[in-house]
């Protein structure tokens, strides 16, 4: 679910990186809460924060890229290291 809320807010600004990235923080103060009440795991919360981390720090182009990757929204993705996760 945390994963489809963050691809679908990012998707409802793809042409807004900014106003997408505002999303993006926004979520993560969410999952940070959901985590403390012991409703998501700790590989979730990574995995969320590793997307969100890319997706902040992206530039517009970037941006776009990862909005348009595949892989990157599927669950278990890990980015550069190829561990999967388990969100």
């Amino acid at each position: 679910m945390w994963l489809i809320d963050l691809q679908e807010a990012c998707e409802r600004e793809y042409q807004n990186p900014a106003a997408g990235k505002v999303k993006v923080r926004e979520l993560q103060v969410e999952w940070t809460e959901a985590h403390s009440r012991g409703e998501i795991s700790d590989e979730l919360l990574e995995g969320l924060d590793r997307r969100a981390f890319r997706l902040i720090r992206a530039n517009p182009e970037e941006w776009l890229r990862w909005l348009d990757d595949i892989e990157f929204w599927k669950p278990g993705w890990r980015g550069d290291d190829g561990v999967p996760t388990t969100d």
